[in-house]
């Protein structure tokens, strides 16, 4: 990341505004840096995950945004963990979620952590107390709801509320040294409890818990609220712009609150829409219900929306960067189509992605009047979007194998593939028309032998006869065995929190969302293909190689289809 150290580098060296799609966000920002709201001090903005979980999709809008704004201003980005509920964090997750912000494009100006920030906070509830704005509170967690009141009905005072400053020094001091037993006292800040807004209702700042965190092990036995370390962090960091989801808008009173109080550096909080996509679930806890149930084979499965899901499933950050920018921002939520996030995908996949020859459910084809024992290398072009990327030999032979779905003994109408008496062309091969074919006892197919035309050598016939259909196939003496891993949906419903009652959102999931292949048959230029490759599986879809992969057992996950719904409709609609 570039940075600057004055808002007129800021106003020289920021990309002219014209060559960036314009969004609310970017205008209050250039508004800022224009009326030197912030003075010499350069854009810093903050992603501030709590480290509860994998990163899905959804963060990976507000990365965009957080980072990529900053740049926009040749400001700096800092990633905070919000750590400070240590029951559900853990250092597996504030390292996968460094490994995902690179992932995407990113990188940090600070690594930072709420709790660098533990015994500042602690601090400022001090100051609060004995300027008569924080008291503390004796009563449970029920009855703290219960005296909180509703939307329509004004909350009521705690009996502790009105507590003497030293009291409630000597108690909040004596919590810190570990003197009372877990959830017995909280330290609550004395607003307002007929407030309007609930979050302005005497909201807890500290509760005891009794809990080892990931990073400060023991040493506290309280810990600050969410809403009291948030606020006071992007203070600490001197963040200008505080970007956060429309749900925290409500609480943005509390934070300015507490700023003023502290008077302390004012950060700006602006909320924009979460991203929601259909057939896609974007909740942590629910994604760990998944994982802690084995519904999925944890937050990698290629079947999560998870970023090291999808990248493990065969995700370009290139196309998830590009679908983000695509959706833009907005100050209403709304709904996606999946389809268009795998429209982005395709998109660049077609762009970067070899094309290869995969059989997945391979059925046996005798050319039987090709020479036995010879062997020919077709020259196959291996990306027709990239002239760089050239060609490659493949072996073809007397024995291929082809697709099941390439041949039907009695073909419906429309059927062009190849059926008896039919002619076709293979894939950088001959034409060939069907003979007879084997079955087996069951009086399947197993076998189709074929006639080939040695005049058609890389499938075009010399007196200019036509067939209406191309096929792929593999050289069966020369193909190598993999496993395919063909992934759908997780769920089956548009929302998979829509479930009937006296249900919820697991009775969705999809039982067909994995179909196993064992023994499928590949070119043998794929026999050292390392984890992560992508491939064009031709006539078939998008293919990634699986980390399960090893040398002479080869996995592969489908990325995705070839088929783009999407770009149908933008097409009927005039384009994006």
């Amino acid at each position: 990341m570039t940075t600057s150290n004055s808002a007129a580098d800021v106003a020289v060296n920021a990309p002219p505004p014209e060559s960036r799609p314009s969004n609310f966000l970017r205008d209050i920002m250039a508004e800022d840096v224009s009326s030197n709201r912030y003075g010499k001090a350069p854009i810093q903005t903050r992603f501030p995950p709590e480290p509860n979980g994998y990163l899905h999709i959804g963060h990976a809008k507000a990365i965009c945004i957080d980072f990529g704004l900053a740049d926009d201003f040749c400001g700096k980005t800092n990633l905070r963990f919000d750590d400070t509920n240590p029951e559900k964090e853990e250092t597996e997750y504030v390292e996968s979620i460094q490994e995902d912000v690179r992932w995407l494009g990113f990188d940090w100006e600070r690594l930072c952590y709420a709790s660098d920030y533990f015994d500042q906070l602690y601090e400022w509830a001090l100051k609060l107390i004995r300027d008569g704005k924080a008291y503390v509170c004796d009563l449970t967690a029920e009855q703290v709801r219960e005296y909180r009141g509703t939307l329509t009905e004004p909350g009521k005072n705690s009996p502790y509320r009105n507590r003497a400053i030293a009291e409630n020094l000597d108690l909040f001091q004596r919590m810190k040294a570990g003197e009372f037993p877990d959830g017995a006292r909280t330290l609550r800040a004395k607003i307002d409890m007929a407030s309007p807004n609930l979050n302005m209702r005497d909201p807890v700042m500290y509760r005891i818990l009794r809990a080892e965190h990931h990073r400060t092990g023991n040493k506290w036995c309280i810990y600050a609220t969410y809403d009291w370390a948030h606020g006071q962090s992007d203070s600490i960091e001197n963040v200008t712009h505080s970007m956060c989801s429309l749900e925290f808008a409500d609480h943005q009173p509390l934070y300015n609150w507490f700023i003023e109080q502290l008077g302390i550096f004012p950060s700006r909080q602006i909320e924009f829409d979460r991203l929601a996509i259909t057939y896609t679930l974007l909740s942590k806890r629910k994604l760990l219900r998944l994982v802690n149930e084995k519904r999925v084979a944890g937050w990698t499965d290629p079947r999560m929306p998870t970023l090291s899901g999808m990248r493990r499933r065969g995700y370009t950050p290139e196309a998830i960067r590009n679908f983000v920018a695509a959706v833009g921002v907005s100050r209403t939520n709304g709904i996606v189509e999946l389809a268009m996030l795998e429209h982005f995908l395709r998109e660049d996949l077609n762009k970067r992605a070899p094309r290869v020859m995969a059989v997945l459910k391979p059925l046996k084809v005798v050319i039987d009047n090709y020479p036995k024992g010879q062997v020919e290398e077709a020259e196959a072009v291996n990306n027709p979007e990239d002239a760089s990327a050239g060609t490659r030999k493949v072996p073809f032979s007397r024995e291929l194998y082809i697709e099941q779905d390439d041949f039907r003994e009695v073909p419906p109408k429309g059927y062009y593939r190849l059926s008896p008496g039919r002619e076709v062309r293979l894939r950088y091969g001959y034409f060939i028309t069907c003979n007879s074919v084997v079955k087996n006892d069951a009086g399947e197919v197993v076998e189709v032998h074929c006639a080939y035309d040695p005049a058609t050598k890389g499938g075009n016939a010399p007196d200019g006869r036509k067939v209406k259909s191309t096929i792929h196939w593999v050289s069966a003496s020369h193909a190598i065995d993999a496993e395919v891993r063909i992934y759908e949906n997780l769920f089956s419903k548009e929302d998979p929190n829509d479930a009937a009652a006296g249900q919820d959102f697991i009775a969705n999931l999809n039982p067909h969302s994995l179909e196993v292949i064992a023994n499928a048959k590949l070119e043998p230029s794929l026999a050292k293909a390392a984890p992560g490759s992508r491939y064009q599986f031709e006539r078939l879809g998008y293919f990634c190689v699986d980390p399960d992969s090893q040398l002479g057992k080869l996995v592969f996950n489908r990325t995705v289809a070839l088929k783009d719904t999407w770009a149908k409709v933008e097409k009927k609609h005039g384009g994006r």
